[in-house]
């Protein structure tokens, strides 16, 4: 067992762990360590080839391989260690983290843990699509690393289920390469991806979007050869009658991302039914005193410069070394009309809270509110409301609310 002290561990090297990696150095801790499976840094990024990372983060519009580089540099700069190609097996209320690689089975012991596992793809079991058992179905993930990392085209007549945006993208990257996209296929009455790739990667190139549709069988020998989708009712059940024969090779999965929490449930932090992530608090700690969690193993983001800016809280908190304070028990944010759900879930002391929300449909002029014992704290007009858009507001709440206990709820009304 090889024994190790330090001030912040991240576990996880994608865009989330290395702006908490960063920000943690940045605000005065000493020892920071990455520790990430993968032999590479930056996660996902160096597949994500096209442009438009941190566009809001930095005014410079970059490639996710750009990005990614930005942040390594400067965690070469701040002397941050990495631990590549290293398994985290489990961590403990302790923040004894048990970790192993080539060299050996590690006890590292920290005095914060920042969690940046970010997140996986539901797949074809995930959406119980029936039918063959044929090659030529991917997420859309893996049919991105095929073509951007490795020069491989998964298919070349296509079709996608699931407007989420990676699928939307990958509609448009296998446009470029000479696939033929016979369309998009999405169960909602809206995509659910970011408005503007839907104009960006769809509109532009004539791919068509079926909305209110899913597939309904799938089938093939050896590869897949035909799939059928059919209209879908308020239920989401599909209507008799409505069936489609598509003839294809290819079908990618966008589907939606699952956070990645194996070692948080292992740890026995609180999972948030509705984001799959931990329930935190307004400096992004979570129920385990001195563990923080950030990137989309807290919650799924539509675009990276959000989600580094909230692990730069995490980061910073965890440098601040809050383990060392008592814990307070606060109180909770409750997703009231039109909200999905909210980031943090409670708030523990008074000031400025960041939320991040998002809208259960979308919607025209809107007002969000925030309601503490039927009283309005907070308002705010919303031009339209969109769920692939996260909505990120920063809400004063007074000593006197946390001390009364009361929930606040978060509502989204026309």
């Amino acid at each position: 067992m090889i024994n190790q002290d330090v001030d912040v561990a991240v576990i996880g090297s994608g865009p989330a762990g290395l702006a908490a990696a960063v920000s943690a150095k940045q605000h005065g801790t000493g020892r920071v360590v990455i520790l990430d499976r993968n032999s590479w840094l930056g996660g996902i990024l160096p597949q994500c080839i096209h442009d438009g990372f941190g566009v809001e983060e930095t005014g410079e519009s970059m490639t996710g391989p750009e990005y990614a580089e930005k942040y390594i540099a400067m965690a070469e700069q701040q002397n941050i260690e990495v631990m590549n190609e290293t398994m985290v097996l489990q961590f403990d209320r302790k923040r004894e983290i048990i970790a192993v690689n080539k060299k050996g089975i590690y006890k590292i012991k920290a005095k914060s843990i920042v969690l940046a596992m970010g997140c996986r793809e539901k797949t074809r079991w995930s959406a119980m699509i029936p039918g063959d058992r044929p090659s030529g179905i991917f997420t859309a993930g893996v049919a991105q690393a095929f073509i951007n990392l490795y020069n491989l085209m998964p298919g070349k007549n296509v079709v996608i289920l699931g407007s989420g945006d990676v699928g939307l993208i990958m509609a448009r990257r296998l446009k470029f390469e000479g696939a033929n996209v016979l369309g998009v296929v999405e169960i909602l009455p809206y995509a659910s991806g970011l408005p503007r790739n839907v104009v960006q990667c769809l509109d532009d190139y004539d791919i068509p979007l079926f909305l209110n549709h899913t597939v309904t069988s799938i089938e093939g020998r050896n590869r897949l050869e035909q799939i059928t989708i059919a209209q879908v009712d308020k239920n989401m059940n599909p209507v008799l009658g409505t069936e489609k024969q598509i003839k294809c090779d290819t079908l990618l999965l966008s589907l939606g991302l699952i956070p990645e929490n194996e070692l948080s449930k292992n740890a026995d932090i609180e999972i948030d039914e509705i984001t799959g992530g931990p329930v935190v608090d307004q400096n992004l700690e979570t129920t385990l005193k001195g563990v923080f969690a950030c990137g989309n193993c807290l919650q799924v983001y539509d675009i990276v410069d959000m989600l580094a800016l909230d692990a730069k809280r995490a980061g910073k908190n965890a440098a601040k070394l809050t383990t060392t304070k008592k814990r307070k028990t606060g109180i909770q944010f409750v997703p009231g009309a039109g909200v999905r759900y909210v980031v943090p879930q409670k708030v523990t002391e008074g000031g400025t809270t960041q939320l991040t929300l998002r809208a259960e449909k979308p919607g025209e002029v809107s007002t969000l509110r925030v309601i503490v014992n039927d009283k309005e704290l907070f308002k705010k007009k919303l031009p339209w409301v969109n769920p692939a858009n996260m909505i990120k507001v920063d809400v004063d709440i007074p000593s006197e609310v946390i001390k009364s206990g009361q929930s606040l709820e978060v509502t989204i009304n026309d």
